[in-house]
């Protein structure tokens, strides 16, 4: 069966008019590299930080944050890179347990929580398709 992989980002707070936003859709198989891009940053929230949910209802666990740090508990094939106004996480070598939903954010350089209580600034939501788990005949 296909596993659903889920890009949410969210408006909340009093930033919702500065959503960020990411393509409709992202889609691959288990094994190939799963790039997802987060636009619309304001200057003063210059770093891109991305969670991952993989219980709704349960907080969401940062996997990058400062556009390209990763928590020492985190596997080495989430990455993230930012430049300007975008932010981009990479999962090279998608794995079935990275099902989940994803939220990216912004931070602001001063923040003492790069977790996700010390994000600013969420997007709108999209979702991608499947991953799954081999090539289609």
């Amino acid at each position: 069966a296909p596993l659903l992989f889920t890009l949410l980002a969210h408006g909340s707070g009093s930033l919702v008019q500065a959503a960020l936003t990411q393509p409709p859709s992202v889609s691959a198989n288990v094994g190939q590299t799963v790039q997802i891009t987060c636009s619309g940053i304001y200057s003063s929230y210059a770093y891109y930080s991305w969670h991952q949910q993989k219980v709704p209802g349960s907080a969401p666990v940062t996997v990058i944050y400062a556009n390209n740090k990763r928590p020492s508990d985190i596997p080495s094939r989430f990455s993230g890179s930012g430049s300007g106004s975008t932010g981009t996480l990479t999962i090279t070598g998608v794995q079935a347990e990275d099902e989940a939903v994803y939220y990216c954010g912004s931070q602001d350089s001063s923040s003492a929580d790069w977790g996700y209580e010390g994000t600013k600034q969420w997007g709108s939501e999209t979702q991608t398709p499947s991953i799954e788990e081999e090539d289609r005949p």
